[in-house]
């Protein structure tokens, strides 16, 4: 189900990709670089047939086709930006403001009142963001939940993704896959001291802050609710995508209640189920390791990590943390 970076299930046949820990292409035997499960999985008796595997070419075409069916994204009149300073790479860590106005000169706050955004930014405040602190969840909270998941299922880009998902069998069923998501960031471990802390959905979309550090805190709308709110004070940008419409890539420096992040980069004007999705993906196909995609021609990567330390349903990996790779 989920692709471990060091082993070959669901990955026979793959493309040979010098980032990966160890290899299932064809002739990894003959180069002495294969996974140590190779043969099991791969062998004429394996487990893991190859049209289990997601090749390369599946994942920039599949990504194109989900950029296509975002339709909740933010048109280019929805959003108006002021990025003004650009950091050099000796200056994304001094935690200097060199940028007086705030990011976000305008958003068209109708755009939040679309049903994968309202659930979505319901359950920005079920979170405490200090890590080593335990996570009560009211029900009402797991009914966001829910209520969040069945929005984002009802979407073409998601239903898109299933489909995909279920003819690479990893998943026999829509139901399934809905209960696998909602583990896999839902999920609470503990990256503290044994309390249920964390979640991948909390770590990516809400953030976290460890160790006086901003960690996690990948996504837009968060941003521009904490800015708006006056609670997050943005520096600078150290990257900034090639593309002229939405979704758009950033790479921000920035201050939220005193605690600073360097990079963080993000997806800007993309509609939740979008990076809910493409994140799922690189999770599901490509975890712990740069996941390639295309997104209106233009190309560029998805990093994910699972957690290590916990597991559910007989071994399946929590989501750690996803974003976008800027240069």
């Amino acid at each position: 189900l989920y692709t471990a970076p060091d082993s070959c299930e669901g990955r026979c046949g793959e493309p040979f990709n010098e980032e990966d820990e160890c290899h299932c292409h064809p002739g990894c035997e003959a180069e002495h670089n294969c996974c140590e499960d190779h043969e099991r999985h791969c062998g004429p008796d394996g487990f893991s047939s190859s049209s289990g595997s997601i090749s390369e070419q599946e994942l920039l075409e599949l990504s194109e086709q989900l950029y296509g069916l975002d339709h909740n994204k933010a048109r280019p009149s929805d959003i108006a930006l002021n990025p003004q300073h650009l950091a050099g790479p000796d200056e994304t860590g001094d935690k200097q403001d060199r940028s007086p106005q705030p990011l976000y000169r305008y958003v068209n706050e109708e755009l939040f009142s679309k049903p994968t955004y309202a659930s979505f930014i319901k359950l920005l405040d079920n979170y405490q963001r200090a890590t080593g602190r335990e996570e009560e969840v009211t029900a009402e909270e797991l009914r966001e939940q829910e209520r969040f998941l069945e929005e984002v299922m009802k979407t073409e880009l998601m239903k898109k993704l299933f489909v995909f998902l279920q003819g690479k069998n990893r998943y026999s069923s829509e139901q399934e896959f809905l209960q696998d998501l909602n583990q896999m960031w839902f999920g609470l471990y503990s990256r503290g001291d044994g309390e249920r802390d964390s979640s991948g959905f909390e770590h990516v979309f809400s953030g976290e802050v460890k160790k006086g550090k901003v960690s996690g805190f990948h996504n837009w709308i968060r941003f521009y609710l904490l800015e708006k709110q006056g609670l997050l004070n943005y520096f600078s940008h150290n990257f900034d995508g090639p593309w002229d419409t939405y979704p758009d890539v950033l790479g921000l420096q920035f201050s939220w209640d005193g605690f600073y992040k360097e990079v963080g980069s993000a997806f800007i004007g993309c509609s939740p189920e979008f990076e809910f999705g493409l994140y799922t993906l690189c999770f599901l196909a490509r975890p712990g390791r740069a996941c390639h995609l295309s997104l209106g021609g233009h190309r560029l990567s998805v990093q994910t990590y699972p957690w290590t330390k916990a597991t559910y349903d007989g071994g399946r990996r929590f989501i750690a943390t996803a974003y976008v790779m800027s240069p």
